[in-house]
């Protein structure tokens, strides 16, 4: 569902550019709003999200599915932890949908989908792996590392009931927004790939914005 949001990017508390292939790791409080924003079109951006109090619990693509009877993302859409406990609402979305499925690029999957010799090309996995190395203080492991958001992807659902990876539906200045509803630590992948299209072949950077009301 397409909402737009009422809350002016030069009022943000922080706005960080996320380059292509980077990741972004940060806090965000109850009651504090996230935004990221497409900043160039049809990227996606790979998204992890932790209780800030015991990483354990983390968002559940099961539990949000089941809740919300539909495998898509869009404003409206409450996102659900691994305790079925509601972490993030979607707000604002002018994309239209984001995909529950499709996971995060890896060294094994894209060996697995493309080439071997696409074993060592960078990946979303790679980009949360640097990051909870980076910054221990999140206490964020490996093992915490489940499935993610892909927000902006186009992943859709074919007859057969698999999955195909297709050109974006996003757009320069798209943008989805949630706000906070426990203490939450977000963890985003820029996502580096550039063999499918989930990225248009040229990925390019996002921004993220957050507002404290």
């Amino acid at each position: 569902m397409l909402t737009e949001s009422a809350r002016l990017p030069e009022e943000a508390s922080d706005r960080t550019t996320v380059p292509a292939g980077d990741y972004y790791l940060g806090r965000l409080n109850a009651g504090q709003t996230l935004r990221i924003l497409d900043s160039e079109g049809n990227q996606a951006a790979d998204t992890l999200f932790y209780s800030a109090d015991d990483s354990s619990e983390r968002y559940s693509a099961a539990d949000t599915i089941r809740e919300q009877g539909n495998v898509y993302l869009t404003a409206g859409s409450v996102l659900r932890s691994t305790r079925n406990t509601p972490m993030l609402e979607i707000v604002a979305d002018t994309c239209g949908r984001h995909d529950t499925l499709g996971g995060a690029c890896a060294s094994e999957s894209n060996t697995v989908r493309y080439d071997l010799e696409k074993r060592c090309m960078h990946s979303c996995r790679d980009s949360w792996m640097l990051a909870i190395a980076e910054h221990p203080e999140y206490g964020i492991g490996k093992r915490d590392i489940g499935h993610n958001i892909n927000f902006f992807m186009n992943v859709p659902v074919t007859e057969a009931g698999g999955l195909t990876f297709e050109d974006g539906i996003s757009a320069p200045g798209k943008y989805v927004e949630m706000t906070a509803l426990m203490d939450v630590v977000v963890l985003i992948s820029n996502c580096p790939q550039l063999n499918n299209p989930c990225n248009g072949f040229n990925p390019t950077p996002v921004e993220v914005l957050v507002w404290d009301h």
